[in-house]
């Protein structure tokens, strides 16, 4: 029996400190931004898509995307941010989904690492999601100082994705991730015992 969980949470949660334990555990993960890097990439399938929207300004002296001029490109106007958003998540779905369907060829469970796994209607394509949850004064604190944010450059961008506590309803297992993170680690390990007793 396969199975895919997704894996997400909201900007400055921790979902890369749970990808990479489950990784050094064995399992597959895909990195939802990651491949969008990939796909962003000169040559790659979205490149053209976001010059062709946002001109030479998003660029980068080597050709590249700057990826900072993009974001504050993309979050400065909501309308073309919706146009350039349905275009952009067509292909990395279609990519995402290629990779997972790939993997499960070989492996019995894979992850999925997917940022705005609720907001873009993952779900129906996952057997579980497991939800990266902290506090929201804790989420702003650890974005700010993580990305250098000012407080107001900060919650624009927590208030761009669906809530913690709105995504924690839709969650099937919350993972706190608020304390040491041995107590994480804990956490998923009781997870993990549950998959592996499923496989068997």
């Amino acid at each position: 029996m396969t199975m895919t969980i997704g894996i997400t949470g909201s900007i400055a949660s921790g979902k890369s400190t749970l990808t990479n334990y489950l990784r050094k555990q064995g399992f597959q993960v895909i990195d939802a931004d990651a491949v969008v890097h990939e796909l962003q990439a000169k040559g790659g399938k979205l490149y053209d898509i976001l010059v062709d929207f946002y001109g030479k300004k998003i660029l980068a002296p080597n050709g590249e995307i700057d990826r900072q001029a993009l974001s504050e490109q993309f979050f400065s106007d909501k309308t073309v941010r919706a146009e350039v958003s349905t275009l952009q998540n067509t292909i990395i779905r279609q990519e995402l989904l290629a990779r997972r369907d790939d993997l499960l060829q070989k492996h019995e469970v894979v992850f999925m690492d997917i940022p705005l796994l609720f907001e873009l209607d993952y779900q129906s394509q996952l057997d579980q999601v497991w939800l990266v949850y902290l506090d929201p004064a804790q989420q702003l604190e650890r974005l700010m100082k993580r990305n250098n944010y000012t407080e107001e450059q900060a919650k624009k961008r927590i208030a761009a994705q669906l809530s913690l506590e709105e995504k924690k309803k839709l969650a099937d297992q919350v993972i706190d991730n608020g304390g040491e993170l041995s107590a994480t680690y804990e956490q998923l390990d009781d997870l993990l015992e549950e998959i592996r007793h499923v496989e068997k």
